[in-house]
């Protein structure tokens, strides 16, 4: 079987001299290719998280695992939203279909949306070819940008979006299936196809590759911690975070409650890693605090490490569109290594956390109601320890990659199956 994975914006195997930890595609890739499966991975050169070039020019890389890698060139951008950006999505999809021509027929194609530019020419694609696309909802597009404008000039900024509605809703109707990482995902692409669901319309979550670590990658990850002061032992709550220091994180809120509790005296010590264009404003609120840890842009050795050395992990997502619906992988990172979640996040994750007992919420831009939250906790590390092990089963039973995953390969297998009416096996 041969299948296509088009999705941009994740990072890479090839990223961080092979030690970058992969999301969806990536680790869904190289269970295929382990599985016997043909993947072609279609990706962009544009590193989108260091906004950075991998290569000036389109380039193609078979990978041990067996995957090969298909980076095409496009302009580039430096803020996530940007028409520049949108250029560059762009010229992505009009190269995939000049690409995509010649290239052997696969006998499915998962395309991830966003983008909306490639969902748009992967469904003409597989229309045309008889191949089997399934758009894989992963963000709201263009709903999300439908938010960032004033209340009152919204109709208006609707008018604009119009272009991105059409492709939204030209991918989705054109879509052999609809999949995503939450119900709400799912419906939403229904919704857009106008159609009710079918047996092929179904979520698939984030799933969590537990890293096998090297004694060389865990010295090194634990000679990197101790360097910031983090040997473990000291008896202070930590809290850690890593992901991308972006609009889409209300970390202002973390920072402040932090000082709340230094300046009362609570032993706390908040992890906050990596990168982005608000990390410079973030260490100037910090004021040089030291119970705020800024250790930058960290590889998979140093996240496993750190969560070992950590208490609670805190996703303090934004109540936007595209998270309210929505399981994000940052909860699921952290259930991986037994942290209990601390969220201001509504909808799905909350009823999450609440009916399995593996977190808490707190009141979003609100330091007191975090700091609160926080106190609550450092007086009972037992309720700690009891969220740490729900945090642990969950995971362990739902959202570890080799569930998902697998998962997700029975389904794209029996998809192919259906398709060229062969025998249909039962999916576990």
């Amino acid at each position: 079987m041969r299948v296509w994975l088009i999705t941009i914006g994740e990072p890479l195997p090839i990223d961080g001299s092979g030690g970058e930890r992969l999301y969806r595609a990536g680790i869904l890739a190289g269970m295929l290719a382990k599985s016997g499966v043909e993947v072609v991975w279609w990706t962009s050169t544009f590193d989108h998280v260091r906004k950075r070039q991998r290569f000036l020019t389109d380039t193609s890389i078979s990978l041990e695992s067996g995957v090969l890698l298909k980076l095409i060139h496009g302009c580039g951008y430096k803020k996530n939203i940007s028409i520049k950006r949108l250029i560059d999505h762009a010229i992505l999809a009009w190269k995939f279909r000049r690409q995509a021509a010649k290239m052997e027929l696969p006998d499915v194609i998962l395309c991830s949306l966003p983008s909306l530019e490639l969902p748009v020419v992967a469904t003409a694609y597989g229309r045309s070819h008889n191949v089997p696309v399934i758009i894989d909802v992963r963000d709201l597009w263009p709903d999300i940008f439908l938010e960032i404008a004033p209340t009152w000039l919204r109709p208006f900024f609707n008018l604009g979006l119009a272009p991105m509605w059409l492709q939204a809703n030209f991918a989705c109707k054109n879509a052999h299936a609809i999949t995503g990482n939450a119900p709400g995902f799912v419906e939403w692409g229904l919704e857009r196809a106008n159609r009710a669901p079918t047996s092929l319309d179904r979520h698939f979550p984030f799933g969590y590759e537990t890293p096998k670590l090297s004694k060389d990658e865990q010295k090194s990850a634990s000679q990197f911690w101790a360097n910031y002061g983090l040997a473990g032992g000291d008896g202070k709550l930590t809290i850690c975070f890593f992901g991308a220091f972006s609009n889409q994180f209300d970390l202002e809120t973390v920072v402040d409650a932090a000082l709340i509790l230094e300046a009362e005296g609570v032993d706390v010590r908040f992890v906050l890693c990596g990168t982005g264009e608000n990390l410079g404003a973030l260490k100037i609120r910090a004021k040089g605090s030291p119970s705020i840890v800024f250790p930058g842009w960290v590889g998979r050795a140093e996240i496993w490490s750190l969560m070992a050395l950590s208490d609670i992990g805190i996703a303090p997502y934004k109540n936007h569109i595209g998270f309210l619906g929505n399981l994000p992988n940052k909860p699921i990172e952290y259930m991986a290594g037994g942290l209990p979640v601390l969220s201001g996040l509504h909808g799905y994750l909350e009823e999450l956390l609440e009916i399995n007992e593996c977190g808490l919420n707190y009141e979003l831009s609100d330091p007191l109601a975090l700091r609160d939250a926080i106190k609550g906790l450092v007086a009972n590390r037992e309720r700690i320890s009891a969220m740490s092990a729900s945090a642990q089963k969950l995971f362990a039973e739902h959202f570890s990659a080799e569930i998902v995953y697998e998962g997700m390969i029975a389904y794209l297998k029996n998809v192919v199956a259906m398709h060229t009416g062969k025998q249909v096996f039962q999916e576990e």
